[in-house]
């Protein structure tokens, strides 16, 4: 019996989201186990996150990566909106395949090689002009360079369905060409650069492997310190928090998606009103 289409397509995303989301659910139930050993359930407590507290290595690299991330993921959406503008509104200008692969390669090479080549690019930077020095610098331009590449493909993406029309109007209404485009085309485009910046602030948290290469002795991040515990065993505090994590970062991608339907639903009904007018 063969069976429908849509049954099959159902069963195949309920399996995925299964593979999903039972780990992370299962690492928040563990959370709150009493019991110094992941594998064994030894009752209710929250003991494990007040240990969290005064664990200040852990702190120490959260507050880090988060730093980092914040800084790294607004660099990245800016860099990915200068050249996303570059290549949807110019379209002929000297070096514009070598920009679009510049764009397109930190997507497919493995990020092993990318860690390989910042390092060599920074060592060589150090031993001719003295800087930068392997550290939280390091570690910020190279996500900044890493996470650009995402938010440049997902500002493009936006921008090339931008009504040109809508900025000449605001040029022919007297506004010069930044103001149009600040006035115009960026709240429309605003849910890209929103959803650039959480997947920029997201790659830029979760990064082990280039941060391992450019990191200096003084910059731990959170994800490098879980990778050296792992090595001895996942510790119970590592599970609180990564629930803080969890929480965190879903409460934000509520926020943001509420954030962005509000606009997007002002913005239909500003278009709809403009064009009452207009009739």
């Amino acid at each position: 019996m063969k069976l429908p289409a849509v049954s099959f397509s159902l069963t195949m995303l309920l399996i995925g989201i299964a593979f999903l989301y039972i780990p992370m659910l299962v690492l928040i139930g563990y959370s709150f186990n009493a019991s110094p050993l992941v594998s064994l359930w030894g009752g209710f407590s929250v003991k494990w996150y007040a240990s969290l507290l005064h664990n200040r290595q852990i702190l120490d690299a959260a507050l880090l990566s988060f730093e980092i991330a914040l800084v790294a993921s607004t660099g990245a959406v800016l860099l990915g909106l200068l050249a996303a503008t570059a290549l949807v509104r110019f379209r002929h200008f000297r070096g514009r395949l070598l920009l679009t692969g510049m764009i397109n390669a930190p997507l497919v090479m493995p990020e092993i090689i990318t860690g390989i080549t910042q390092l060599l690019l920074f060592v060589s930077m150090a031993q001719l002009i003295g800087w930068p020095h392997r550290g939280l610098t390091t570690i910020i331009l190279s996500h900044i360079v890493f996470c650009g590449a995402y938010a440049a493909v997902t500002i493009q993406s936006r921008l090339i369905a931008v009504d040109r029309s809508l900025e000449e109007a605001a040029r022919d209404l007297g506004a010069t060409p930044f103001r149009a485009f600040w006035d115009v085309t960026l709240p429309i485009i605003m849910p890209a650069l929103a959803s650039s910046w959480l997947l920029s602030f997201t790659l830029s948290l979760d990064d082990v492997v280039i941060s391992s290469f450019v990191s200096g002795p003084s910059a731990s991040t959170l994800p490098m310190v879980i990778y050296s515990k792992v090595k001895l065993g996942v510790s119970p505090e590592i599970n609180a928090l990564a629930t803080l994590i969890i929480a965190a970062v879903g409460t934000c991608v509520v926020v943001a998606g509420y954030t962005m339907r509000r606009a997007e639903r002002e913005r239909e009904r500003d278009l709809q009103m403009a064009a009452r007018a207009s009739t």
